[in-house]
């Protein structure tokens, strides 16, 4: 309802302009840009800027802290997109049209690597700068974003234990519940390749999709058969997302080693070696296996 009135908002405060009407503006205006508006430009109704610049509420005075703030929003931001993106390709799985999932699927890709470049952002925070701010975000934690797990549960790690810090919000619990109980990105997969004739077993695809997935020896099979086939750039555009899913998890383990160590995480976690045991669960595994007997 709110992503509507928003849509409605838009567009009624941002005209649209045809090829012809801007043609007509630049020749009206010589080439320069258009410099006087009747109310706010239409760039700032349409990015919502003045929104945007009032969602960094620092709580202390650290000039590190407006940094760490807007690096971890500009995240969330990216989790969202990654979300629409991977929810956009299982629909397109669903109808059985591979092109335009693959299509999203890269996409998605360029997205992942946008936001793991924004952990340079945070790459020169000192345990000194930390300690300046940290005791002042309580037990907030990145841990905690519903959206992150979302992400998380659409790459197929799932865990029902994991959506309950979110009880006490509605909306984020009721979409996590969901996300917990459909299928991910993977098993969309799967089931398309089954549809499509390959040998994956209905154990595979007829599952309780909140249970942890389990790799399986024939699947492992149709993705060497798959790689010889039309569908490999498919199987190509899984492998850079999981890839680039293990360096968003690497790049988060040296930002926290790197400002921290290995103390205690503020949201309750052992830190570090949370970070590193999480490490260890990988997406899309037969996609890796499959190489080795390629």
């Amino acid at each position: 309802m709110e992503v509507n009135n928003l849509k409605e908002s838009l567009m009624t405060s941002t005209r649209q302009l045809s090829e012809r009407e801007r043609e007509t503006r630049a020749a009206a205006n010589e080439g320069l840009p258009t410099l006087g508006f009747d109310a706010a430009t239409p760039y700032d109704d349409y990015v919502g800027t003045a929104t945007l610049h009032r969602l960094q509420r620092t709580v202390t005075d650290a000039p590190e802290e407006l940094a760490f703030l807007v690096t971890t929003q500009v995240m969330e931001l990216y989790f969202g997109l990654l979300r629409s993106e991977w929810q956009l390709a299982q629909r397109q799985l669903d109808d059985d049209d591979a092109a335009a999932a693959t299509v999203t699927i890269k996409r998605s890709v360029r997205h992942f690597e946008a936001l793991n470049a924004a952990w340079a952002s945070l790459s020169w925070l000192t345990p000194a700068q930390f300690n300046q701010f940290r005791d002042a975000l309580g037990e907030a934690s990145g841990f905690q974003s519903a959206l992150y797990r979302h992400v998380e549960f659409l790459l197929g790690n799932k865990s029902e234990a994991l959506i309950r810090p979110h009880r006490r919000n509605p909306e984020a619990y009721r979409e996590l519940a969901e996300a917990l109980a459909r299928p991910s990105l993977y098993d969309s997969v799967l089931a398309f390749l089954a549809r499509q004739g390959h040998a994956i077993p209905r154990a595979a695809v007829e599952r309780d999709y909140a249970a942890e997935y389990e790799p399986r020896s024939d699947v492992e099979a149709v993705w060497v058969e798959v790689y010889g086939g039309p569908l490999a750039p498919l199987a190509d555009a899984l492998t850079d997302l999981a890839e680039q899913f293990s360096d968003w998890r690497y790049r988060h383990l040296m930002a926290v080693r790197r400002s921290m160590g290995a103390k205690p995480g503020s949201g309750g976690s052992s830190g570090l070696s949370w970070l590193e045991r999480s490490m260890r669960r990988e997406i899309f595994p037969e996609l890796w296996t499959a190489r080795t007997l390629m």
